[in-house]
């Protein structure tokens, strides 16, 4: 098993910026690729960007050039950084692990990004 908890989350102006960390207990999931994923209210949950254990990422193409993922194996931690932030990047954010599986089967509780105009 494995936890996962997103901190860092807040209220921001438009044109600033967030890190959100994701922190993993329970077991390392240094071998894992690891996502954020957003939620926006009345909207469908979408993939924001990923990392894989080799650290190649991948990005919504929403999020190209303001936003960055990355890992701290040593913390079992990944980051997202967002800058540049926009009212329509309001949401949850979640980050999830893929653990012996394609599919992403662990998940965070969220954090709130609240980006105001």
């Amino acid at each position: 098993q494995v936890h996962l908890v997103e901190s860092g989350g807040g209220l921001v102006q438009a044109g600033g910026s967030l890190r959100l960390s994701c922190t993993a207990s329970g077991r390392t999931f240094s071998s894992s690729t690891v996502g954020w994923f957003r939620q926006a209210p009345g909207k469908n949950r979408e993939s924001v960007a990923a990392i894989t254990w080799s650290r190649s990422t991948d990005y919504a193409d929403s999020v190209k050039g303001r936003f960055t993922i990355s890992r701290d194996n040593a913390k079992n931690t990944v980051y997202l950084e967002m800058n540049s932030l926009k009212p329509e990047d309001t949401a949850v954010y979640f980050c999830a692990v893929k653990i012996n599986s394609n599919e992403f089967n662990y998940w965070g509780q969220g954090t709130q990004v609240t980006v105001s105009s």
